[in-house]
């Protein structure tokens, strides 16, 4: 990739998952907790306080993450690119993004036999996200 060696030391051992964890921004966030609650047909638990607000997607295992609504936490179209899991056919969720009150920015597109399909997304906030599915 982009000619950076790959070198590893001997001690060194590959990391599985370079994503950990990931927080969507929000401003309003019932809107935004509707909206993937919604295209995901998810039930998102909630922890509400004085300073912050967060509902968390439901993973049983894997990489997890939330919606927050914080001091600092400011809805972004640029940045780095989160790819969401679309499941069996990311068309499944990215059908919901409009009705949910999102916007569709590049629709369902091959990105390999391999790699499968991806699709690009503006959420209810303003975020852009990707969806990933191998179907």
């Amino acid at each position: 990739m982009g000619g950076i060696p790959m070198n590893k030391k001997k001690n060194e051992t590959a990391i599985k998952d370079y994503v950990s964890w990931f927080e969507i921004p929000a401003i309003d966030f019932k809107q935004a907790v509707h909206f993937y609650n919604h295209i995901f047909g998810i039930d998102m638990a909630q922890n509400i306080t004085d300073v912050n607000a967060m509902a968390f997607f439901p993973v049983t295992s894997g990489i997890g993450g939330a919606v927050i609504a914080a001091p600092g936490s400011i809805p972004s179209d640029t940045g780095p690119l989160i790819y969401l899991n679309g499941g069996k056919d990311l068309n499944n969720v990215l059908n919901k993004v409009e009705e949910a009150g999102g916007r569709i920015v590049m629709p369902k597109t091959l990105i390999s036999e391999d790699a499968g399909y991806f699709a690009i997304f503006i959420d209810s906030q303003g975020n852009k996200l990707a969806l990933h599915s191998k179907n």
